[in-house]
């Protein structure tokens, strides 16, 4: 028999590398062999929460309610059901949202120093965002996929440098940064794939080269009287570098759910 604790480091471990499908997997079958578990219904719940969406969201608040009913005091299940209402559109899901103020009381009057009263805190002002914050927001997260971009680019350069097998050479099918980086040289070796290497290894100059092209044509366009405003077509520069970052935004993920699926396969291998 596997026990609680097992079942619940397998979940950590597949919370931690993306997997909320191999998470909620874990989770029940945990529940479904041990019974019910305020521990197991909170990964279960956060497994579904994860995933932003509203059917996700709801199968999400049953998990929280079963594992509350079990222990109405367990900070995780608090903190967690707390950050789901505080997401949730107060006009779509007014109950869901009105919840958060009493749900977070509950955990502040139980452990206001705790690690989960901390996130709460970090929830309340997420929600709490103005207008700027969310495109401060929106940028930083632009900015980390551009960097990853580039970073996958070089890597990409120094496997091709370094022969075909360079990246899967002694990989740890279990290291995701491995996994990624040999599924972009399986997927982006050849000459035919020079462009997309380049303009990966160079994404920012390339963007704000771009960004110039693109006023220059439109400016162009509208001088000669071609356009009476900006044109669709003066920003035509932008489009090979849209395409190269979604080329390498797609193997990510590609790699990531194979690492995700070789992770989950390990780990009921040794259970």
């Amino acid at each position: 028999m596997t026990t609680i604790d097992e079942y619940q480091q397998r979940c950590e471990q597949m919370f931690v590398a993306g997997g909320n499908g191999a998470v909620r997997r874990a989770a029940q079958a945990g529940l479904d062999e041990l019974g019910p578990s305020p521990d197991l219904y909170c990964w279960l719940a956060l497994g579904h929460a994860a995933e932003d969406d509203d059917e996700h969201d709801d199968y999400a608040e049953e998990a929280f309610r079963a594992g509350l009913a079990l222990d109405g005091d367990h900070l995780g299940l608090l903190a967690g059901y707390a950050e789901l209402c505080l997401r949730a559109d107060s006009f779509e899901y007014p109950g869901r949202a009105a919840r958060a103020v009493t749900l977070a009381k509950h955990l502040k009057q139980l452990a206001p120093q705790s690690a989960e009263a901390d996130r709460l805190a970090a929830a309340e002002r997420w929600a709490q965002r103005g207008y700027w914050d969310d495109l401060r927001m929106r940028a930083a997260a632009a900015a980390v996929a551009g960097r990853d971009t580039e970073a996958q680019a070089r890597a990409l350069a120094v496997d091709l440098r370094h022969g075909d097998e360079a990246a899967t050479r002694e990989m740890n099918v279990e290291d995701r940064d491995a996994v990624v980086r040999a599924a972009t040289l399986k997927a982006l070796s050849g000459p035919w794939n020079a462009p997309v290497r380049f303009l990966g290894r160079h994404r920012t100059t390339v963007w704000a080269l771009s960004g110039i092209l693109c006023f220059l044509t439109n400016t162009v366009l509208r001088q000669t009287g071609v356009v009476d405003s900006f044109s669709a077509w003066g920003f035509l520069w932008a489009l090979p570098v849209f395409i190269v970052d979604r080329r390498f935004a797609a193997i990510r993920r590609q790699a990531q759910a194979q690492h995700i699926a070789t992770l989950e396969t390990a780990l009921d291998a040794r259970s």
